[in-house]
């Protein structure tokens, strides 16, 4: 009896452990796509921050900058986002139309978008983006900023609707999963957002400079309206109930992105 017990006792055990392996397995999926940034870093009070240095803003990163405008734009806006940030697509489905007719194709704005994912999936969309190429990059940002909810919400399942917004932009699955296996690319978007953090401050998205100049306010177009010389300065007291009211907060230390150089696992086969 007491031999039957010690060689039962080791299966049990290995079923425990194969148990926990598999839930352990289970749950790195969830991180990878859900989490994946230290969201716990000191930010920088905005009254703290300094603008950057133009020349540093805008000299060659990680990425090339994909920029919609004339070259001989006399200003030029740099925005860094997150795919899964509410603010963000706030901004790109109700501002950035406004801004784009009155100031882009006005001849006025050159804009460049650049990556600051604050998790696993943002980056996973932005890879997407990247890998639809420069003319199709901003297209898939608008689509898949205006359908955030549908994919970025918590409970989908967002691999399968990036899959289905991939397709519906001629991306194959195959394409698809190569995409987000590209550790190169994932890299260099985490790169972008550690120059980001550590250099230029940014620790909320979205974030937005204006000619080198941090935007303040809401981000809304008369926000800009301002910036860009057209409309006055609102009064100190009304600047106050405003500022920082719409970015999303993202950890301070980009060296404590846990996911650096390995990307989101591609769905399976």
């Amino acid at each position: 009896m007491t031999e039957t017990t010690e060689k039962a006792a080791p299966n049990r055990t290995l079923y425990i452990v194969l148990g926990l392996v598999l839930a352990v397995a289970v749950a790195a999926g969830v991180y990878y796509w859900r989490g994946g940034f230290d969201q716990s870093g000191a930010r920088v009070a905005d009254k703290d921050k300094v603008d950057p240095d133009v020349a540093a803003l805008m000299a060659p990163g990680p990425l090339p900058d994909i920029i919609i405008g004339s070259a001989d734009a006399p200003n030029t806006i740099v925005e860094y986002a997150s795919m899964t940030c509410p603010h963000c697509a706030q901004f790109q489905t109700e501002v950035f139309p406004e801004l784009k007719k009155k100031y882009i194709d006005a001849g006025k704005v050159r804009y460049m978008l650049r990556e600051f994912p604050l998790d696993n999936l943002a980056a996973a969309a932005f890879m997407l983006a990247r890998c639809s190429g420069n003319d199709r990059y901003y297209p898939m940002v608008d689509v898949m900023f205006s359908s955030q909810e549908s994919w970025a919400a918590p409970g989908v399942d967002a691999k399968e609707k990036l899959l289905q917004i991939a397709r519906q932009a001629g991306i194959s699955k195959d394409e698809f999963n190569k995409c987000l296996a590209d550790k190169e690319l994932f890299g260099k978007i985490v790169k972008t957002r550690k120059i980001a953090n550590e250099k230029f401050q940014v620790d909320s998205t979205p974030t937005f400079f204006i000619n080198g100049k941090r935007l303040k306010g809401d981000h809304q177009l008369k926000d800009f309206d301002v910036a860009l010389g057209e409309a006055p300065a609102p009064a100190e007291a009304d600047k106050g109930k405003t500022e920082g009211s719409t970015s999303t907060p993202a950890p301070a230390d980009a060296d404590k992105t846990k996911p650096e150089g390995s990307p989101p696992p591609s769905p399976a086969q």
